[in-house]
């Protein structure tokens, strides 16, 4: 049985995510779903690699056992090179996370698994055997996502963030460390939205930017424990994807 059960009607797989007004949910597995941020940039030499094998999640995210984020930063964009899908909320949350870790530097590409920096690209998403800090249930109804987020522990208090991203992006590079390439791009950050710190059970909203036309579009759920960061529970809602 897969670990988060999605339900789509009407023909959903044929409809962008913002345009349905089918009922879809789904609702988060016992054990906690693993979160992976790369951060890149289209003007860094060294991130098309990665980017490949952020690509590469596709099957695994689909199946639940992974929520993964391409958070492109704009630092790279002085070299001459202009990253459209780079935004100042992508650079703030990267920031955000070198202060957890006590690190004076950001740098692409740059992976972060569970909050914190990894460099073991090839481990595996098998699922996380760790019980979950929380239970997200979440639905599409009339243009928005709505999750309700009840932590495993009363009184826990968490953070917990938005991302809405998109598959199969692609540009042909001009200038910069990258000039000449066509790169390619899938689980795309195009909106990134924090939520405050709530104490137990809560609920949350988001309105998510139009999609792309034929660029698939998640939304996704990040839970984590307020002040340290520590991931508590993730959620994809991937209708129409």
């Amino acid at each position: 049985m897969r670990a988060i059960l999605f339900l789509c009607v009407f023909g959903a797989a044929s409809m962008p995510l913002a345009a349905q007004s089918l009922a879809c949910r789904a609702q988060s597995p016992a054990t906690r779903t693993p979160v992976v941020e790369l951060y890149t940039s289209e003007g860094c030499s060294s991130c098309p690699p990665v980017d490949r094998w952020l690509s590469g999640l596709k099957q695994a995210a689909a199946a639940g056992q992974v929520v993964a984020e391409g958070f492109h930063v704009s630092y790279w964009d002085s070299l001459g090179w202009i990253d459209r899908f780079a935004s100042p909320a992508n650079n703030a949350r990267q920031r955000q996370l070198a202060v957890r870790s006590g690190s004076a530097q950001v740098y692409t590409p740059q992976l972060v698994r569970d909050g914190r920096e990894a460099h073991d690209f090839d481990a595996p998403f098998a699922g996380s055997r760790e019980a979950a800090g929380a239970v997200i249930r979440m639905q599409w109804q009339d243009g928005q996502a709505l999750a309700q987020v009840t932590p495993a522990t009363a009184g826990t208090r968490w953070d917990a963030y938005w991302t809405v991203t998109e598959h199969a992006h692609a540009s042909k590079v001009r200038a910069g460390e990258n000039a000449g390439e066509f790169l390619q791009h899938d689980f795309v950050v195009r909106q990134f939205v924090a939520v405050g710190t709530h104490e137990g059970p809560g609920q949350l909203a988001l309105r998510p930017i139009a999609p792309t036309a034929g660029h698939p579009q998640q939304v996704n759920l990040v839970v984590e424990e307020a002040g340290t960061g520590r991931p508590l529970q993730a959620l994809s809602l991937q209708c129409g994807a």
